[in-house]
């Protein structure tokens, strides 16, 4: 007997259709896999043979040949351990085989025959709707995951037995049902309160604006000034997620696998720390079969480097063109996958090796050609694509001793909502979520400069030496102040702001 089920394989975040062929036929009892499986498919035939057992069913003393296709397609991982199953099931006539045209099946099968959670089934669920199928069927960890996804009948189970029963008898099992806009606007965000921060109402000030226009921040400053404090209170000023957004981060989340056992959406934007002693390949994703790096689970997020100038410089320079972009491609000999990548980066640093450059208490004991060294592994290009360029001083003693006493992350956040709906507005009928992703078309549209403005501007490029780009973060940032003060066209003040906001080119 031949039998065919569907399932699905992941490539990127993106998923394909995968046809299960069971054949049952004469011949010495063994299972033979074929259609480029990787180890943990082949291991599968294994799992299968125990499982089967210990689920009450009879396994068939056959030559059993199961091909996955499409056959130039390599399949990896647990999930394909149902389908086979089920193939195996429905060729040896134990359960009706009447929903396999209309279900897809995945999951991983334990010895007892219990299901248990797999990667990407956001992905693979968005994909079947697409595709046409009525049904979903997946272990009961990932039913909520699955769910999400509307107009696609989801069933979840915890044990193989159960899958067979609803294939014999699939009018007394009914699809899980989840309102996830619902559950998503309920969900609060649970991050350190600006109100902690004592006095650093500049950096406070620049920290605000990053969250209104999605602007990349660099904090530069001595050891002990706040730097990192402030960073990890940006996720509490920030808008929320929209359904959309978090559909998107969800759905990368869960081909990393991080999704397990974990709900439904992914309902609060990324905050993703790596040590300065990631790769290139951690940061930006990679594998011979592609995966999902920091940046692209930290898009609709944040990505926080903190000790920038410790991170090795050919690991930075991996970050230009995301940033740029808003996506990273990795292209390898058999497939190219993309990844979204639309990230606020912020970093921390200190401006010398020692720390104390410039500070007003403490004396550096760095030379020239070591700041110059240290410096050295920031590059220009990379610089010009941070948009705000923060020092950090050293509190005073009275500040240090008193209470904070400053705004708490809740009244910042309705002024970056605020300027977030204007921007939301002038966008409309355009791919742009925020200042930060305008382009140069879209500068000059939206930040026409009067003559006053425009001199200044010029004068700041002249001393400062700034390229194209950085004069365009320039008035990008500039078009944030003018949201966040409630106006409609760019003033001289609202550039000359943008303009302090060059710390590190000053510097240099």
């Amino acid at each position: 007997m031949l039998a065919r089920i569907w399932s699905a394989s992941l490539i990127g975040i993106d998923a394909v259709k995968v046809g299960v062929e069971v054949d049952v036929a004469g011949g010495l009892p063994g299972i033979v896999v074929v259609g480029l499986p990787d180890a943990a498919v082949q291991e599968s035939k294994e799992r299968v043979k125990t499982a089967l057992r210990n689920a009450g069913y009879t396994f068939p003393m056959r030559k059993i040949v199961v091909n996955l296709t499409p056959a130039d397609l390599r399949k990896e991982g647990p999930s394909f351990d149902l389908p086979i199953s089920v193939g195996i099931l429905a060729a040896s006539e134990q359960v009706s085989a009447q929903l396999l045209e209309t279900h897809l099946f995945l999951g991983e099968v334990s010895l007892d025959g219990s299901l248990r959670p797999v990667a990407g089934v956001l992905a693979i669920a968005a994909a079947a709707k697409l595709l046409g199928f009525s049904g979903l069927v997946v272990p009961f960890d990932n039913v909520r995951e699955a769910a999400v996804i509307k107009g696609l009948n989801v069933y979840g189970f915890k044990h193989l037995s159960e899958v067979g029963q609803f294939l014999s008898n699939p009018a007394a099992y009914f699809p899980i049902q989840i309102d996830a806009e619902k559950e998503l606007e309920q969900m609060q965000v649970d991050a350190p309160d600006l109100r902690d921060v004592k006095g650093q109402s500049h950096a406070r000030r620049a920290l605000e604006i990053a969250a209104a226009g999605g602007h990349n921040v660099v904090f530069v400053g001595p050891p002990g000034s706040g730097k990192t404090m402030l960073a990890r209170r940006l996720p509490a000023i920030l808008p929320p997620l929209s359904f959309e957004e978090a559909l998107e981060v969800t759905q990368i989340h869960s081909v990393a696998g991080l999704l397990k056992e974990k709900g439904a959406l992914v309902a609060i934007r990324p905050f993703r720390s790596p040590h300065h002693s990631a790769s290139g390949a951690s940061l930006v994703g990679g594998g011979s079969y592609p995966r999902p790096g920091e940046i692209s689970l930290a898009h609709r997020g944040i990505l926080f480097l903190d000790e920038l100038t410790e991170f090795k410089r050919d690991v930075l320079e991996f970050l230009r063109q995301p940033l740029e972009d808003g996506h990273v491609t990795i292209s390898r000999t058999r497939q190219s996958v993309l990844f979204p990548a639309r990230f606020t980066l912020v970093a921390s640093t200190n401006p010398c090796p020692c720390g104390y450059y410039a500070d007003t208490i403490q004396p550096c004991t760095c030379s020239p050609r070591a700041r110059e060294q240290y410096w050295a592994k920031l590059s220009g290009p990379l610089m010009d694509r941070i948009d705000l360029q923060v020092g950090v001083n050293r509190l005073k003693p009275e500040e240090i001793t008193q209470q904070p006493n400053g705004e708490d992350s809740a009244t910042v956040r309705s002024r970056v909502q605020l300027a977030r709906n204007l921007a939301y507005q002038r966008f409309q009928n355009t791919p742009l979520r925020c200042n930060a992703e305008m382009q140069s078309v879209h500068l000059r549209k939206w930040c026409i400069l009067d003559d006053a403005t425009r001199s200044l501007l010029e004068n700041a490029i002249r001393r400062l030496g700034l390229s194209v780009r950085a004069s365009d973060r320039i008035l990008k940032v500039a078009r944030t102040i003018a949201d966040l003060s409630g106006d409609e066209n760019l003033q001289t003040h609202h550039v000359a702001e943008a303009i302090q906001y060059r710390t590190i080119d000053r510097m240099s």
